[in-house]
């Protein structure tokens, strides 16, 4: 008997996640380079449809997103009964590890695998087993020794956030190869779009002809569609239907619904955020380097700085604050000593690079 309701065990014990902050005190209109949005945000055709969504928005949604399924099937030549859709691709994960975890499982990620890998296993009362990342990438052979006779789950995020690594295909074939077929592999595509180096491709393919393979996609990042909520699994028919007997019914909103449809075949949005990215993403990082910052290859469309220590990282963070900046410290990750940056448009990229010069040159 206690006075209250209890949450199940190791609820309590789970940190909550905390993402990006966009206020500074005292700054009315702040840089927020902190949670990997698209600075350009949505495109025309996607912000009108949102728009002319309104009129509808006392109807439930299709449950079943019939309209926005047979989009994301055409415009990545996929099966549309074997898609997942989800309130981001965070539900997705949070669907998969429902379905899939019992008490006792656990799911295997890279040592700085994304957080809501981790939040949704425990809430399940699964254990996360970590693979060192020694060299920032979470590699088959690391994830492989994690394995154990309860795992249910591998999750590795390809390009990986925040470290902006990523696998090739012939690593993603090898940790599959290495899996028991009862191991659902997800593979977490969310930067897919902003990725340029030639030994990259996709898992649609791996996930198509296995039966234990799961890619996921977000319309957050290229499409800028982050406060809409709109993300997708590619699965085996099997792990689809299973996840869709506990899916909430109206999860994906009406105008998210027509926004990601329209946002599907704005190539010219598309193509000016992936300039954007992959004009800046080498000038930071090469600038950021010459003033003496260590700053890890990335894929994404963000920059991850590696400072000489805890304190100075701090201080580069609390610098950038008082310049109007804000980026994300990811201790949370078991980082410290590092800062991501998303990147941003000319003039963000302009004052980053300008502050971060003055703040090695104290």
């Amino acid at each position: 008997m206690t006075d209250a309701p209890l949450p199940k065990p190791g609820i309590l014990d789970i940190a909550p996640y905390v993402g990006g902050k966009s206020k500074i005190d005292g700054v009315a209109e702040p840089m927020k380079l902190s949670s990997n949005e698209n600075m350009l945000g949505a495109g025309e055709k996607a912000r009108a449809a949102y728009e002319a969504a309104i009129r509808n928005i006392h109807i439930y949604p299709d449950g079943r997103a019939t309209k926005l399924r047979a989009s994301v099937a055409e415009h990545h030549g996929l099966e549309p009964e074997r898609l997942i859709f989800g309130n981001g691709s965070d539900e997705v994960f949070a669907l998969l590890n429902q379905t899939y975890l019992t008490p006792g499982d656990d799911i295997v990620t890279g040592q700085y695998g994304f957080l809501a890998y981790r939040i949704s296993a425990l809430a399940n009362q699964a254990s996360v087993r970590l693979a060192p990342e020694p060299d920032f990438k979470a590699t088959p052979e690391a994830l492989l020794d994690q394995v154990t006779e309860r795992t249910r789950i591998v999750y590795v995020s390809s390009p990986s956030n925040p470290t902006g690594s990523y696998n090739t295909p012939d690593e993603i074939r090898r940790l599959h190869e290495g899996l028991r077929p009862d191991i659902l592999l997800v593979i977490d595509e969310a930067y897919a779009e902003y990725v340029t180096e030639p030994d990259w491709e996709t898992s649609f393919e791996l996930a198509r002809t296995s039966e234990n393979v799961v890619v996921t996609r977000t319309f957050s990042k290229i499409h800028g569609l982050g406060g809409l909520r709109i993300g997708f699994g590619y699965a085996p028919l099997k792990v689809a239907e299973a996840v869709d007997r506990i899916r909430l019914p109206f999860n994906v909103s009406v105008p998210g619904i027509e926004a990601a449809v329209a946002a599907l075949s704005d190539e010219a949005h598309q193509k000016a955020s992936r300039d954007l990215i992959q004009t800046w993403r080498p000038r930071l990082t090469q600038s950021l380097r010459g003033f003496g910052f260590d700053v890890l290859p990335s894929a994404g469309n963000f920059v991850l700085v590696r400072f000489a220590d805890v304190e100075t990282c701090q201080a580069a963070n609390d610098w950038l604050n008082r310049k109007g900046i804000i980026v994300r410290p990811v201790g949370g990750y078991g980082l410290p000593q590092c800062l991501r940056i998303t990147v941003g448009t000319d003039d963000q990229n302009r004052a980053v690079i300008d502050a971060m010069s003055e703040f090695a040159a104290r």
